[in-house]
C-alpha cells in the first residue's frame, strides 16, 4: 500500500514531468535554450522525487501511478496553455486512467 507521503511525492513528480512536457513543446525541438533547460531541469527533479518515493514502494505501482497522473496532468496543461482540443471522450479517458491509478493504491 502506498502511504500519503509517497502519494504526495508521486503527485509532485508527475507535476514536474507534465510541466517539463510544456517546456519541451516551448523549446521547439530543443532549439530554444531557456525552455530546453527548463524541461531538462524539471525532468531531473521529477526523476529524483520519484526515486525518493520509490524507496519503500513497489516499482510497478509507483511508476504506473506517475505515468497515469502525468498523462492526466499533461492533458489538462495542454488544454489550459496551448488551447488543445477537449472532448468528452478525452475526459472519459482521463477518468479511466485516474481510476486505474487509484485501484493500484490498494
Amino acid at each position: 500500500m502506498v502511504s500519503w507521503k509517497e502519494l504526495v511525492l508521486l503527485f509532485l513528480s508527475s507535476v514536474c514531468f507534465a510541466g517539463g512536457g510544456i517546456f519541451m513543446k516551448l523549446s521547439e525541438g530543443a532549439s530554444r535554450l531557456l525552455p530546453t533547460l527548463a524541461f531538462l531541469a524539471l525532468f531531473v527533479v521529477g526523476a529524483v522525487v520519484l526515486a525518493i518515493a520509490m524507496r519503500r514502494g513497489e516499482l510497478g505501482v509507483m511508476y504506473i501511478a506517475v505515468l497515469g497522473l502525468e498523462a492526466a496532468l499533461t492533458l489538462v496543461f495542454s488544454i489550459a496553455f496551448f488551447h488543445e482540443s477537449f472532448s468528452p471522450l478525452r475526459v472519459l479517458a482521463v477518468v479511466l486512467i485516474l481510476a486505474g491509478v487509484a485501484l493500484l493504491r490498494w
